[in-house]
Formats: structure tokens, sequence, C-alpha cells
């Protein structure tokens, strides 16, 4: 294309790749945009970074906000990540998330209530912070990659009408979560086998918990390395896994677990307890 085939963006036109307001340059028949923030793999000298546009959304330069992945966030971009997440919640394809949900083996309420989007590549799910406030996105692409938008944080995935009292389920990530919620259990995700800690027994203090552990290794570890701190917090804490040699909760739910039989595991587990060990002193 000719130089007089594309136009600048502006802050009512925005790039319909980076979202931003100057810079970027957009083909005037909406095929293409040049964007010098976001790479492609077709650089386009020192204009920046070719990204065909597949419809005519960008006649009027509209398209899912792209957020970079990865390290620090870009000098001046403070992202308001209540309002990305509920852009990307409203940007959901008709009937999509039906679709992500019967793949999943989870009901497509329980992916409604954790805030799904999709951010025109990946489904996103917002993370939260203790006081329920939007702290980061986890995104979640077809291939199953899991990766975050940079700039945020790691926080819990916590579904929209989450009791303030009763038993809380605790399970890894947004996905396993929702198998969960399925079945009609108030539940909560946390960002990895690892994190979370504080936050969880920010939530669950005062309440009893069961924590669905991964039932591989790290899983079983992590579960109860939180549980050794939720004890300090919580009435009764336990720990179940999977039953039938399945890897996680949304794997049992897949296998054809109703509530019933996560009711009996748990009836099954004891509940940890803390013990206080006294030491002697025997000084002079």
């Amino acid at each position: 294309m000719s130089a007089g085939e594309w136009q600048r963006v502006s802050r009512a036109k925005p790039c319909p790749i980076c979202g931003r307001g100057d810079w970027c340059l957009v083909a005037r028949d909406g095929s293409a945009a040049i964007c010098p923030r976001v790479e492609s793999g077709r650089r386009v000298g020192d204009a920046g970074h070719l990204h065909p546009l597949a419809d005519s959304s960008a006649r009027g330069f509209t398209r899912s906000r792209y957020v970079p992945l990865g390290g620090a966030p870009i000098a001046g971009d403070a992202l308001d990540f209540a309002a990305l997440a509920a852009d990307y919640a409203a940007a959901v394809p008709q009937g999509e998330i039906v679709l992500l949900a019967r793949g999943l083996g989870v009901s497509a309420e329980s992916l409604r209530r954790l805030g799904a989007g999709w951010d025109g590549h990946a489904w996103t799910f917002p993370m939260r912070d203790a006081t329920g406030r939007a702290c980061g996105i986890r995104r979640r692409l077809p291939d199953g990659r899991k990766l975050s938008v940079r700039g945020g944080h790691e926080g819990l995935f916590v579904p929209a009408d989450l009791p303030d009292d009763g038993l809380l389920f605790v399970a890894e990530g947004p996905t396993d979560c929702a198998a969960l919620l399925t079945l009609g259990f108030a539940c909560v995700g946390r960002p990895s086998c690892t994190g979370g800690v504080k936050l969880v027994c920010a939530l669950a203090r005062g309440r009893d918990v069961v924590l669905v552990a991964d039932s591989d290794e790290p899983g079983r570890r992590g579960a109860m390395n939180l549980a050794s701190v939720l004890l300090f917090y919580c009435p009764s804490v336990r720990v179940i896994v999977p039953r039938g040699g399945v890897k996680d909760a949304r794997a049992w739910v897949q296998a054809g677990a109703a509530r019933a039989d996560v009711l009996g595991a748990i009836a099954t587990a004891e509940p940890l307890r803390l013990t206080i060990k006294r030491t002697a002193n025997h000084g002079r």
C-alpha cells in the first residue's frame, strides 16, 4: 500500500491492536494496521509491525483491546482491571460461553459468575484481591496455555454472589473452581498450587474450609502447605484429592463426579489439627 492508503489513529479512533491513540496506522479499507507497540513478526520499517485485520471492524477502529503480556507495564499505562474485565466479558460472542462450558465440562453459569471474557485471542478470567477488587487477568488460550495480562498482580478467582459464611472450597485455577461451582459449592480458585496463600487466609477467616488438591505431588504439597497456614484462621480445614485417578477437580467432574461424591470424600477426610509442641527449658 502507498502512504496515502494509511491513516493515523487518534483518541477518537484508537489503534485496533494496542488501543492507543497515537503513532499507529490503519489502512483506509480496514484491512490492516501497523502498530509499533505490539509485535507480529512482520516488521514494516520504522513504522512498526503489520497486523492483518480479518474483518471490517477496523473501519471504525474498534476491536477488543489488546494488553501486552509479561514483564513490567508500558510506561504511562495504568490499567483499570475491573473495566478491562468488564470489556472482555461483554465481548464474548453469542453462544460461545456455552461451547466453552461444554468443552470444559462445567456449567455456563459458573463461568459467567467468574467473569469469563474474551479478548479476541484468549478466554479471560479476572483475579481479585481480598477486598474483591480486580487486580489482574488470567488468559486461557485455545491450546490450553495460561498467561496473564501484563501489569497485573496475582489474585484469586472469586465468583459473583459468593456467600460470606459457611463451608468454603478452595481449588486451583478458574476452571477447577468452575467445576465445583457447577456442583453447587461455594468455591474460590487460587492462582497456582503455591500462590494466593495470604489472600485465601483473608477470605476464609472464620470459615470451615475444604481444599481440593490436584492429585500430583506438587498439588498435594501445595494444598498441605496452604492448610497448615489456614489452621491459624479457620475452625476446620480438610484436604481432599479427586478420586478415580483423575488429575484435578474439573477432570473429576468430567469423569462423572456428583455433589454426593465430593461430600463423601469430605466425610472420610480427617480435619487437620494445629499441634503445639512444647519444648522444656533445661537451662541451669
